[in-house]
């Protein structure tokens, strides 16, 4: 699906030539996370798979997957999502896949992404969750050596799943405990799927170390926003796009600097926020909300961090210097080491007051 933010002018377009922020966002050293594991699957990986299983329905020709990834709506990508979960199978597809997500976020100058990744979808389809982990593990060892990406895990419960998907999530995460697993998370469909029924397994997440990171006020109302912060102890805020309902709500987020996971591209797709106008993006920043920007499924929503780097540039109106204070936002929210957060936020400033364009 293309993007549909190419063709919108903004004032800033006036200002710097649009090939040259886009030169500079290519190049700017950036961190991600929020970006979903078999959601960032490329069409070339997605045909490859569907090719090796024939009883799915997923297109094996690249250029037909960009009518199938086109959503009708929020529940519509959730069931075409779903169909390319089924694609992956065995711990090889599952190892490929991730090496392949790491590749692609080589490509754009991503140093570091904390990539959602959702054990019970393979786990539930037979493959041993002991071999999931190896592959994932191998994959994340193989991607810092050999392309200089660092990964690191969220492991989410599939909302749609109930309660049996968080104990099995809840329990991988707890028990296997893989060294690069740093955040506990929920993911899927918000309406019918009340956050506070998942509170005991965020409880024995936190207890292990893990960090809350649930989605929430996606397609919902703030309530399910207030609902993680209270129920789930979210320290971070996945999408978070209806939290510019409720001004105390908004407050809250700034004073106790909890940030807003944000994906524009995304929104739009799923047809959370109808247009690009109407994004609350700006709201968020101008409430003093630490904002991060995110992919999530790139692929999918025919986008990738980069992109999404232009339409906050578009819609926040910044320059460069704008841009690169956008990129340590995503540090800071990250739950990298202080040592690593200062080497990356030191590596964005380098990069852009050498910037010669």
């Amino acid at each position: 699906m293309a993007s549909p933010f190419r063709t919108r002018r903004t004032r800033l377009d006036l200002e710097e030539p649009l090939s040259d922020l886009d030169a500079f966002i290519a190049g700017l050293p950036k961190a991600e996370l929020h970006v979903h594991h078999v959601g960032s699957a490329s069409p070339r990986i997605v045909s490859e798979l569907a090719a090796r299983h024939p009883d799915s329905a997923v297109p094996t020709d690249p250029e037909a997957l960009a009518d199938y990834f086109t959503f009708r709506d929020f529940a519509h990508f959730i069931e075409v999502y779903l169909s390319v979960v089924d694609l992956i199978r065995d711990s090889e597809d599952v190892r490929l896949l991730t090496y392949e997500v790491a590749r692609d976020m080589a490509r754009q100058n991503i140093r570091y992404a904390e990539l959602t990744i959702t054990p019970f979808s393979s786990t539930s389809r037979g493959i041993p969750d002991a071999a999931f982990v190896e592959a994932i593990e191998d994959a994340r060892k193989a991607a810092e050596s050999e392309l200089g990406v660092v990964l690191r895990w969220c492991f989410d419960i599939p909302g749609e799943a109930g309660l049996a998907a968080a104990e099995e999530t809840a329990r991988i995460a707890c028990d296997l405990q893989p060294e690069g697993l740093v955040s506990f998370g929920l993911g899927g469909p918000e309406i019918g799927v009340p956050r506070p029924q998942f509170k005991p397994y965020f409880d024995r997440a936190i207890a292990a170390g893990l960090r809350s990171v649930p989605h929430a006020g996606e397609t919902t109302g703030p309530g399910t926003i207030w609902d993680a912060l209270t129920a789930l102890r979210a320290e971070r805020i996945g999408h978070g796009t209806s939290a510019t309902q409720d001004p105390a709500l908004l407050a809250h987020l700034a004073e106790h600097r909890i940030p807003l996971e944000v994906c524009p591209t995304s929104n739009i797709a799923t047809r959370a926020v109808r247009t690009l106008d109407e994004h609350p993006i700006k709201e968020m920043v101008d409430a003093g909300v630490l904002v991060t920007i995110n992919s999530d499924d790139p692929p999918m929503f025919g986008t990738d961090l980069n992109t999404e780097y232009g339409v906050a540039a578009r819609l926040l109106e910044l320059d460069r210097t704008g841009l690169a204070d956008l990129a340590k936002n995503a540090v800071t929210a990250s739950f990298m080491d202080a040592s690593a957060k200062a080497r990356l936020t030191a590596e964005i400033d380098t990069y852009t007051a050498g910037w010669r364009g």
